[in-house]
């Protein structure tokens, strides 16, 4: 039996005050002089875009915090009264709402309009039509990047590549335009091997959970862990977070600390989790002695633990193949070879699929994942829905019942087959 971690460890300590200083750097941005650009997470550029001097918001993240906050939902209404459907993304509505109550963040921040929108990420049109509102109502500039969805099993193409390269070369050219400062090559390759150095920390934080019991809980505790990487990847200030939270990571495994305090069932999960709802989420969990040692909403930045660094020897060319290799750009022969290795390598016993309202790129093709891990594969499954960001849609008593009823199907499953 291992005795369950203290939450509030070195790390979210640390991570706290970066998160701080972020925000109040970014409500300072305009007054300083500083340009700032709007990008999205998955396949995010944010070392390129550093590398003129602008300051980064990510829409999504902001979405979270306010759903976290419990602020999501009326933001999600204002959005509604300016004519949003009750269809649309609860992640856009809350921007949207937010934007037209002044930006003010639930902890008094006050976010920067843009001067530049980049949309990263192609391969989910809400994200197009999003930034397009966006940019009518800011009054900002807009740069699509095309990233061309993986077909294949084995990543991307080198003409793929090539494709993504140019359109980086082209962005380029604009930022020169809009901050009027030349591009920091040099800076951008400083930032890539500190960003090449963070992923790695990163893999071995999230690889660590293959140990029993695991040292961490990879999905309601990692999705806390892997903000700064997404937000402030390429920075000193980063790779110091992943350095501490691996020293303290490493602890909890010499002295067999864990999550729970008595591992009973190792998940992997697959989506986001519901933010508004996030602990009383994790409860209905924690109850089992459920422990997930693997996640794939903890890759939605980026897919480092299949190998893949930033390379300042390549700046352009690795880049690309980020951005073409994240989660969500990947078909679903992928993603389900992923979460099967997943349970494969991690030894867990059941998946979980969250499966969210608002995100079609996570949901869509969800159900026939279960199937297939049911019929196929073997694994028990677990399939629930509510929503990330919508606190509407989250409904307690049903969640609780479906949870219970899975997991005590579990445990007799594994009491009859011991028998």
């Amino acid at each position: 039996m291992s005795e369950p971690y203290l939450h509030q460890g070195a790390g979210q300590r640390i991570q706290k005050d970066l998160l701080t200083r972020w925000y109040r750097q970014l409500e300072e941005a305009p007054g300083r002089g500083e340009k700032v650009a709007y990008l999205f997470i998955s396949g995010n550029i944010g070392e390129l875009l550093q590398a003129f001097g602008m300051r980064l918001v990510y829409p999504e993240v902001n979405a979270l915090q306010c759903g976290i906050k419990k602020a999501a939902g009326a933001n999600i209404l204002a959005a509604e009264d300016m004519g949003y459907s009750g269809d649309v993304c609860g992640y856009v509505k809350n921007d949207i709402g937010l934007m037209a109550k002044g930006n003010h963040m639930p902890h008094g921040t006050q976010l920067p309009p843009p001067d530049l929108l980049v949309c990263n990420y192609a391969g989910c049109a809400t994200y197009l039509r999003w930034f397009e509102a966006l940019s009518r109502y800011y009054g900002a500039e807009m740069v699509v990047l095309d990233v061309p969805y993986l077909q294949g099993t084995e990543g991307p193409a080198p003409e793929q590549v090539r494709y993504v390269v140019r359109q980086l070369e082209e962005l380029c050219r604009v930022c020169e335009r809009v901050t009027g400062r030349p591009f920091d090559h040099a800076g951008y390759r400083r930032a890539l091997e500190l960003s090449r150095r963070s992923e790695g920390l990163w893999v071995e934080i999230l690889q660590s959970a293959r140990r029993r019991p695991s040292p961490i809980d990879a999905y309601f505790e990692a999705v806390f862990f892997m903000a700064p990487l997404y937000v402030m990847r390429g920075t000193p200030e980063c790779l110091g977070y992943y350095e501490a939270v691996h020293a303290e990571v490493m602890e909890r495994v010499l002295r067999g600390l864990g999550p729970a305090a008595a591992e009973e069932v190792r998940i992997v999960v697959e989506g986001p989790p519901p933010w508004p709802h996030f602990r009383a989420f994790g409860e209905l969990f924690k109850r089992w002695g459920a422990v997930c040692v693997a996640s794939t909403y903890s890759k939605v930045g980026g897919v480092w633990d299949f190998g893949f660094r930033h390379d300042p020897g390549r700046p352009m060319e690795s880049m690309a193949e980020y951005m073409l290799g994240c989660y969500t750009n990947r078909n679903w022969a992928m993603r389900s070879r992923m979460i099967r290795d997943y349970v494969r390598d991690y030894q867990a016993d059941a998946l979980v699929i969250h499966s969210v309202k608002s995100c079609r790129s996570f949901s869509v093709g969800q159900a026939d994942l279960r199937e297939q891990f049911i019929r196929d594969f073997g694994v028990p499954t677990l399939f629930i829905e509510s929503d990330l960001a919508d606190p509407r849609y989250f409904a307690a008593a049903q969640m609780k019942n479906r949870i219970d009823a899975f997991f005590e199907a579990l445990e007799h499953r594994r009491v009859t087959a011991g028998a």
